[in-house]
């Protein structure tokens, strides 16, 4: 049997839904989702295999224009670093309009050489489809060999033959990984990631940016697994919000974080949480790699 593997970045501007789009076509989550831009701060393989193809999707970071921080300038090498070597990317664009950062993102799949589809992302929220029509015909003329497919990633509506593209573009070559593996990620890294998503979720505009967490302890004892993380902000005030009053909210927060732990591990969990102020380390190289974003 003649099988097809392929690595397909699938990159664009913050908060166009790459990781919704992700975890539709996997049916599974491995990317944490928001409202709030920049949620995705690493890049994350998830693996389908359907029948002869595996497709090895790479979620990344949404490019932006804003690099004035460490960690902006981290999230935009972790984005770009994936074009270097794919058979395939997928830009992912708001049904709305071109934004600044979306030429970020053209440019620097342009350098990329690689073959190209774009996914014109929330249609849903379209009353009018007509209306797409003249964005639709601009992007075809700024992309002229690319193929365009309007999907929505909340609904799923057209991801089927999102799917069928991708795998059309695929090599031929031996699977990578077994056909039942979703990710190559540490369940660990995962458990940080629910967390932090559980975290941004409850919080306003500004401290999630300044909101990060680590894995202090991970021991399954056959029966339960006991995690202890730790939550770094940067200033003492961002603290006192992210606690809560009488730590209501960081204990409103651990539950809801179990509640989705628990299913991935397939165990009950035991977890602790802390918050502890870490000054200045979004702007500071050696703190972002003592904090695992060191992957790039």
């Amino acid at each position: 049997m003649t099988t097809r593997c392929g690595y397909v970045a699938v990159v664009g501007r913050p908060n166009v839904g790459k990781s919704t789009l992700v975890n539709r076509i996997l049916n599974h989550k491995i990317s944490i989702t928001s409202r709030k831009p920049q949620t995705t701060r690493h890049q994350l393989l998830g693996i389908k295999t359907r029948g002869d193809v595996q497709t090895l999707y790479v979620d990344t970071p949404g490019m932006h224009e804003k690099t004035s921080r460490a960690i902006n300038r981290y999230m935009n090498r972790a984005a770009r670093t994936v074009l270097a070597d794919v058979d395939l990317v997928v830009m992912v664009l708001d049904r709305s309009a071109w934004m600044s950062d979306d030429d970020v993102v053209a440019a620097a799949v342009s350098q990329s050489g690689a073959p190209l589809l774009i996914a014109v992302n929330k249609v849903d929220l379209i009353r009018d489809r007509p209306s797409l029509l003249p964005y639709l015909q601009q992007l075809q003329e700024r992309f002229p060999t690319a193929e365009l497919v309007p999907v929505s990633a909340e609904t799923g509506d057209n991801i089927d033959r999102l799917e069928r593209l991708i795998e059309a573009r695929l090599p031929e070559g031996p699977m990578l990984f077994p056909r039942d593996q979703l990710t190559d990620r540490s369940e660990r890294f995962m458990v940080a990631e629910i967390i932090r998503e559980k975290m941004m979720r409850q919080l306003g505009d500004e401290l999630p940016y300044a909101l990060t967490v680590q894995i202090d302890r991970f021991a399954d004892d056959g029966k339960t697994v006991h995690i202890d993380a730790t939550a770094f902000v940067e200033r003492e005030g961002q603290k006192i919000i992210l606690v809560g009053k009488n730590g209501e909210r960081i204990k409103r927060i651990g539950s809801d974080a179990r509640r989705d732990i628990e299913p991935m591990l397939d165990r009950p969990v035991m977890l602790r949480l802390w918050v502890k102020v870490k000054s200045g380390w979004s702007d500071d190289d050696r703190a972002l790699k003592t904090l695992g974003y060191d992957d790039v």
